[in-house]
């Protein structure tokens, strides 16, 4: 009998690739989103597969799942700084009240659970690069705080289960991925630079451009991330790329890949912006023989194709649809 697996945020860029993953494995996939910062157009290539069920549910509130369950993935958050700085309180609610629920969940089920952290847990690093040995420096009160701390949280909590309740339970802390479903409007580098060039315009970069961002592409991620599923590790593990690049030189590297001429224009550097962030992946390396294999050059081309395949209305929406409903919760 096929193993049964729940994802939350499924509707989102790293869920709905989930989904596919785990259908293309033989799993039956139920997914789960409330559909904030989702898209359903992620997912509805899958409403037709005998393999596939979706529940439109928030996290927050009590989660039922009938039947046995074999695994869960908690990938619903907001995960991009406008999402988050839009919606505070639910990030901060999605990433404690959502994650005891699922974790209660699986203690019920008897099922393994994987929660998604981040690399925003180690704040504004100290240490270069980053290991899973460090502990951060995150300011709890700035306005990144609300997601910083509530993926601080979920890890805490996710410990806590696993040494009280003796539940399987699996961090992966999930560094700057791309790829094609990523929200065109979203404020992160990637579809910000892109966005900005299909639109002819200049391209933002904050501070002086020398901060830096390693990109992980979503393929590599997602085998990342289901490799350590399948692990018997249970600690923290870092999935991400390596290869680190200033955003000056990113920004250049758009500009060539898209055939523009924009110029780059410089703002402010936002509070508590992290000037340094690259992954050590030797625990990924060692524990899941897992480390990523597709090139910058060939992942950009893929996904700056797919950015350029969206309507004129999706390159000039600036907000998405469900923020002023949500907006008061």
């Amino acid at each position: 009998m096929a193993k049964r697996i729940l994802i939350t945020g499924a509707a989102g860029f790293l869920g709905s690739h989930l989904c596919d993953k785990f259908i293309a494995e033989g799993y039956q996939v139920i997914g789960m989103d409330n559909l904030i910062t989702g898209d359903k157009k992620n997912i509805e290539h899958l409403f037709q597969h005998k393999s596939f069920q979706f529940f439109h549910h928030d996290v927050t509130t009590f989660v039922h799942v009938p039947g046995k369950l074999d695994y869960i993935l908690h990938f619903a958050s907001p995960a991009s700084p406008i999402d988050y700085l839009k919606i505070p309180i639910q990030t901060l609610k999605v990433g404690s009240l959502g994650t005891h629920n699922l974790l209660g969940l699986a203690k019920e089920k008897n099922a393994r659970i994987l929660i998604a952290s981040t690399s925003e847990v180690y704040g504004d690093p100290q240490v270069h690069p980053q290991d899973e040995n460090y502990y951060g420096n995150v300011n709890t009160i700035g306005p990144r705080g609300v997601y910083d701390e509530a993926k601080r949280f979920q890890e805490s909590i996710t410990m806590a289960y696993h040494r009280f309740h003796g539940l399987e339970t699996r961090i992966a802390r999930i560094f700057n991925t791309y790829g094609p479903r990523m929200r065109l409007n979203d404020g992160r580098v990637i579809p910000a630079f892109i966005g900005q060039a299909l639109r002819g315009e200049d391209l933002t970069v904050f501070g002086d451009g020398s901060q830096t961002r390693s990109f992980c592409y979503i393929d590599d991620q997602i085998e990342g991330i289901y490799r350590l599923l399948l692990s018997d590790y249970q600690y923290p593990v870092n999935i991400g790329n390596p290869e680190e690049i200033s955003i000056l030189d990113f920004a250049e590297e758009i500009i060539s890949l898209t055939a523009t001429h924009q110029k780059i224009v410089y703002k402010e550097l936002p509070k508590d912006d992290p000037l340094q962030r690259q992954p050590d992946i030797s625990r990924a390396k060692e524990i899941l023989n897992w480390e990523p294999k597709v090139k910058r050059a060939e992942g950009m081309k893929k996904t700056y194709d797919y950015f350029k395949g969206l309507s004129l209305e999706e390159l000039e929406k600036k907000e998405h649809k469900d923020f002023k409903e949500h907006i008061r919760k």
